[in-house]
């Protein structure tokens, strides 16, 4: 199945990927309507480590042969659809288990509290990740490996 992988030798830390995430996932036809001056929800994150070498790598959903967080789900929202972990955010209680039991750190709060995580851009229009699509510096990956 293909997943997303980061390369922090390539990455920025420019943060586009999460705009194109938010944007991708707003089902907005233009981005300046869809973000400006709004709070962005992005699926993918941008982790930084400081010191003296720097490292900055976007973070996304594993999509675990074994996800811990589909099983700790108490609501059921959570499922695993042709290798792609998926939520039902109408089922969602916000109890955010999934989030604490996530060993990548891969789901967050999205707007009005409710879980999110990474599903490939497959439930919008764009086909690929808009994340990978968007990396000025090719730091994103989509592949099988």
């Amino acid at each position: 199945m293909k997943r997303v992988y980061a390369d922090e030798k390539w990455c920025l830390g420019c943060h586009l990927c999460e705009y194109n995430c938010a944007f991708a996932n707003s089902n907005q036809k233009y981005m300046a309507i869809a973000l400006k001056d709004k709070t962005i929800y992005p699926k993918i994150h941008v982790e930084e480590a400081g010191g003296k070498s720097s490292i900055t790598y976007a973070l996304s959903c594993r999509h675990c042969s074994d996800p811990i967080c589909v099983k700790s789900c108490i609501s059921g929202a959570l499922s695993k659809n042709d290798g792609v972990v998926q939520i039902d955010q109408d089922k969602c209680i916000k109890c955010f288990t999934c989030m604490l039991v996530c060993p990548y750190g891969a789901i967050s709060k999205g707007e009005n509290q409710v879980v999110q995580k990474c599903e490939l851009c497959l439930s919008n229009t764009c086909g690929s990740p808009a994340c990978v699509s968007g990396c000025p510096n090719n730091a994103l990956i989509y592949e099988e490996r």
